[in-house]
C-alpha cells in the first residue's frame, strides 16, 4: 500500500510555519502542510508511520519505508487477518490511502528497486535496462552518481568493492579526471554465467571477430558487444582458400579470446557453411589436423551455426577494414610465430626380462592380485583365458 501523497498528510506546528514561508508578489504564505524538499521531512514521516504501528512491526511481518507499507504473509486467513489490522490502524487516524499504486494479495512486487517473493529478492530488470543504455560518466559529479546507484545494489554483485575501487578513487579531490582503459573496464566486468556468441568473417584482406554476450532483460535476449578484434592476413595466409581462411578466423579469434571463452557456453556464428565440415574431416590436411587439435579443447562448449551474410554486418567491415597487423595491434599475430600444438602419444622402447620379472614378482606379492591370479588359475579351463595368453604372462599364473 502506498500513502496518498503521504508528506500533505502531516500537518505543521504554528512555530514551525514561519520558516516555510514563501514570499510572493502579492504577500507571504506559508505551509500549513508538511510539504515535500524539506530536509528532516523524510525522517519525522517514518518516525510517524513507525509510531502508528508499533505492535505491527515488532511482530515483524510488516515493513514500512517511508510511505510504503508492506504486509507478509504465508497463507490466505493471515493476509486477511493482517490487512484488516492495518486497514483499522489507517482508518484510526485518518490516513489516506492511494488505491492505484496500492496492490493486495501478490505473491511477487516490486518495492525500492527490488522485486520481492516468497523465495527470492531481485534486481527490478528495469533499473538495470536504464544503467546499460546510459553513456560512461564523463566527470567526478556522474561518477559518484553512478556509484551511488550502484553501492544500492552492491548485495547483488560478487565482489563489487574490487570492481569499483577505480572509480572509488576517482572520485578523490586529489586525483585529476581521467578515464582511462582500467577504469572503463570497471564498467564492462563481464558475468560468464550468461551464453557468449562469436562472430567471425574472413576475406581476402583479413580476418575479424566481435564477441557478444546474451542477457535477459525484460523478458527479451538481448547480445552486449564485448570487444571486436581484426589484423590483415599474412602473405603465407593469403594462399589459402575461402572455406580455410574462415577456418583460420575461427582458430585465431579462439587463441585472442581464449581468456573469455574457455570453460564457457558459446555459439560460433560464420557464414560459410563448410566451416563445421573441415573441422570435421576424418582425413584432414597438415594444416586443418593442427587446427582441429588447437580447437579441442573447445569441442565440448563450442556450437558452430551456419547464417547468412547480413547477419555479419560488423564482422565483415572488420575483416574487409582490418587493423594492419603490427606491434600496436592486440590482435597481432608475428609472422614467424606458431602456436604450439599438444601433441598426446606414448613412447615406447624395448623391453628385457628383467622387466617382466618385476611384474610377475609384484603380482605375486601384490595382496589383491595374488587372490586374482589364484582365482584365474582354479577357475580358468583348458584352452580358455589362461592359453590364449602371451606366454610371459602365462607363466604368472603357475
Amino acid at each position: 500500500m502506498d500513502a496518498l501523497e503521504g508528506f500533505h498528510q502531516n500537518a505543521v506546528t504554528p512555530r514551525a510555519r514561519r520558516y516555510l514561508s514563501i514570499i510572493v508578489h502579492c504577500g507571504v504564505y506559508e505551509y500549513l502542510i508538511m510539504p515535500f524538499g524539506i530536509k528532516n521531512a523524510p525522517s519525522h514521516f517514518q518516525r510517524m508511520m513507525n509510531g502508528i504501528f508499533p505492535e505491527e512491526l515488532s511482530e515483524g511481518w510488516l515493513i514500512i519505508y517511508i510511505d510504503d507499507i508492506i504486509v507478509c504473509s504465508k497463507t490466505w486467513e493471515e493476509k486477511i487477518y493482517r490487512l484488516s489490522r492495518v486497514l483499522t490502524k489507517i482508518q484510526s487516524v485518518n490516513m489516506k490511502v492511494s488505491l492505484k499504486k496500492s496492490h493486495f494479495v501478490f505473491k511477487e512486487l516490486k518495492a525500492l528497486g527490488h522485486v520481492v517473493s516468497g523465495s527470492s529478492l531481485e534486481i527490478d530488470k528495469n533499473k538495470v535496462a536504464a544503467v546499460l543504455i546510459k553513456p560512461i560518466p564523463q566527470n567526478k559529479k556522474e561518477i559518484q552518481s553512478f556509484l551511488g546507484f550502484s553501492g544500492y545494489y552492491r548485495h547483488h554483485i560478487n565482489d563489487f568493492a574490487s570492481i569499483a575501487r577505480p572509480l572509488d578513487k576517482l572520485c578523490d579531490k586529489d586525483i585529476v579526471f581521467e578515464m582511462t582503459v582500467y577504469r572503463v573496464k570497471a564498467f564492462e566486468s563481464k558475468s560468464f554465467k550468461f551464453p557468449f556468441k562469436l562472430y567471425i568473417d574472413a576475406s581476402g584482406d583479413g580476418l575479424g571477430a566481435a564477441l557478444h554476450q546474451v542477457q535477459i532483460i525484460n523478458d527479451k535476449p538481448v547480445e552486449g558487444r564485448i570487444c571486436f578484434i581484426s589484423r590483415q592476413i599474412k602473405p603465407t595466409e593469403s594462399r589459402y582458400g575461402a572455406s580455410q581462411m574462415e577456418c583460420l578466423c575461427l582458430v585465431w579469434a579462439l587463441e585472442k579470446l581464449k581468456y573469455f571463452l574457455k570453460g564457457c557456453v558459446f555459439e560460433v556464428i560464420t557464414d560459410s557453411a563448410a566451416v563445421k565440415s573441415l573441422l570435421n574431416m576424418k582425413t584432414p590436411n597438415r594444416h586443418m589436423l593442427r587446427w582441429q587439435i588447437l580447437i579441442k579443447e573447445y569441442r565440448g562448449n563450442m556450437t558452430i551455426v551456419h547464417k547468412d551474410e547480413n547477419v555479419h554486418k560488423n564482422e565483415d567491415v572488420l575483416s574487409r577494414w582490418p587493423l594492419p597487423n603490427d606491434i600496436d595491434n592486440l590482435a597481432y599475430v608475428p609472422e614467424e610465430a606458431s602456436p604450439q600444438i599438444p601433441i598426446e602419444g606414448i613412447s615406447v622402447t624395448d623391453l628385457n626380462t628383467t622387466f617382466f620379472e618385476e611384474v610377475r614378482n609384484s603380482y605375486t606379492q601384490d595382496k589383491n592380485c595374488s587372490l586374482l591370479c589364484q582365482s584365474l588359475n582354479k577357475y580358468c579351463k583348458e584352452n580358455s583365458l589362461i592359453h590364449s595368453l602371451d606366454e610371459v604372462w602365462k607363466k604368472s599364473y603357475d
